[in-house]
């Protein structure tokens, strides 16, 4: 009798809860010695598959199935025109991000998502776009400028907060750069410190090192003439001589 009537109770339960309380009524029962063992554990099996039932039946509300979080799925970003995207990557990878000596370590993708991270930098103080904003305008897909940054990070060159709230949706991160090296290349405009090569270009009046014994050295006080000149004293030199010669045979005579 009462395994007859507990087996049409475990039938008709519909909720967890009073599964549980059957499941308590049953071994309450086995221990009074009410039922036998093995009614016992057919009533035991009997909720086990009465309770997985239920389970599977259940849907969680408000989250849709196939998802585990309430916010809806992101969509897969993609650039309109792949030549654009990689026009627009070459283009701020070659405008100077950040020094030779760091950029040597990214390559042509990571050096566009760093080059928006340190215009954000030198704008604001500190990067606080999405990444997916970021990928964006670096003509990256969102996963590669997340190992861009997280890369740098490693490197030591920039920090990254997160700002996660529980029950909402999280904040984008704030990105701020550390690196010494990089802050000062942000502050001279992206250039170097060494001068312009312009300037060298052309004819340079070079200084022969003089390795004579300086003891020795005869400074030149008189003025230093040019071609013309020289060839005017050789001239007069010349008929000097002939002067004196014409007055010496003139003496003899």
């Amino acid at each position: 009798m009462f395994h007859a009537t507990m087996r049409s109770a475990i039938e008709g339960a519909r909720t967890l809860a009073q599964l549980d309380d059957l499941s308590r009524k049953i071994w309450q029962a086995h221990a009074t010695e009410t039922v036998a063992d093995a009614e016992a554990q057919g009533l035991a099996e009997t909720l086990h598959a009465r309770r997985n039932a239920i389970r599977e039946a259940v849907a969680p509300v408000g989250i849709p199935l196939g998802h585990v979080t309430l916010f809806p799925a992101k969509r897969l970003q993609r650039a309109p025109e792949r030549s654009i995207a990689i026009e627009r990557r070459r283009r701020l990878a070659c405008s100077g991000p950040m020094p030779p000596a760091l950029a040597s370590r990214f390559t042509t993708g990571q050096l566009a998502v760093l080059r928006i991270v340190g215009d954000e930098m030198a704008r604001g103080g500190a990067c606080g776009l999405c990444i997916d904003a970021i990928a964006a305008r670096a003509g990256v897909c969102r996963r590669l400028a997340q190992a861009a940054i997280r890369l740098a990070e490693g490197d030591g060159l920039l920090t990254i907060q997160e700002r996660r709230h529980q029950g909402r949706k999280n904040e984008s991160n704030v990105v701020r750069i550390i690196s010494r090296e990089w802050l000062q290349w942000l502050r001279r405009g992206g250039r170097s410190a060494a001068p312009a090569l312009l300037g060298s270009i052309g004819c340079k009046s070079m200084r022969p090192t003089d390795t004579g014994d300086p003891q020795r050295q005869v400074v030149d006080t008189e003025p230093k003439k040019g071609c013309r000149q020289a060839a005017g004293d050789l001239d007069r030199s010349g008929r000097t001589r002939i002067l004196a010669g014409r007055s010496a045979g003139r003496a003899m005579r």
